[in-house]
């Protein structure tokens, strides 16, 4: 567990607030400098088999874990209590719900680097960045995992939302406590720092794709395609184009 005193402030107090500024400040500079690279550089054309197997269940397995962090962290615990439920009957689904969400992302994710690694082109077309990238994401999901596992299923259960969650949403309030994260286990802990390093990436990598929507396509214009039919067209076809 981390000692309250200065190591206390450094990674839960200055260290969120670097991460967040960082998070915001490089999508905008990303947006602003490298509109081009703001893309997931799809490797989809070099092999789709596996993609087609790792791709989903990774991005289903995310976006439940997003849910579920979201519910946790920013959800007051008498919230979910003035809405009817008990406080054991959202610990189940919590775990239950974390546990074969997170087994999805990382078994995904597996896949994923599998073929990375074993696709030629697609490992070609693999940078540094991507390779860090990959590296720090797969922490965090393995750290998040094994949190839940050691305190809620092999342990007696451990109740993050009267730690964690006050510290998290005191960070935003411009009032952190480190001495909240001060008594959290050891593997929430470092879930929670190798998150912060991740969310301070971010920008950085591929990863900005998760941020954006194809909304333009909605009111798009329409491509027009002319039809090369001699009886349609109004001149007659180039030698060579004649259709046979």
């Amino acid at each position: 567990m981390t000692p309250p005193g200065a190591l206390g402030t450094v990674l839960w107090v200055i260290l969120p607030y670097v991460a967040l500024v960082t998070f915001v400040l490089g999508h905008v500079w990303r947006y602003r400098y490298d509109k081009f690279g703001w893309t997931t550089r799809s490797s989809q054309l070099y092999e789709s088999r596996l993609l087609r197997i790792g791709s989903p269940v990774f991005h289903f397995g995310i976006l439940v874990v997003l849910v579920g962090h979201v519910t946790g962290l920013l959800v007051p615990a008498s919230w979910t209590a003035a809405a009817g439920i008990t406080e054991h009957a959202y610990h189940v689904t919590a775990v239950a719900l974390g546990t074969v969400a997170g087994v999805c992302t990382l078994g995904g994710l597996a896949v994923l680097i599998y073929r990375r690694r074993t696709v030629g082109p697609v490992f070609s077309a693999t940078t540094a960045n991507d390779k860090l990238m990959y590296a720090v994401l797969t922490l965090v999901i393995v750290l998040g995992l094994a949190a839940t596992v050691a305190a809620n299923i092999a342990g007696g259960g451990y109740d993050y939302r009267a730690t964690i969650s006050p510290w998290f949403r005191s960070v935003f309030y411009l009032r952190p406590d480190p001495a909240l994260m001060a008594g959290a286990p050891v593997l929430f802990q470092l879930h929670a720092f190798s998150a912060l390093v991740l969310f301070a990436l971010w920008p950085f990598t591929r990863l900005v794709h998760m941020l954006t929507a194809p909304v333009g396509y909605l009111t798009r214009p329409y491509i027009v395609y002319r039809s090369r039919d001699v009886q349609l067209g109004a001149h007659a076809p180039r030698r060579g184009w004649e259709r046979t």
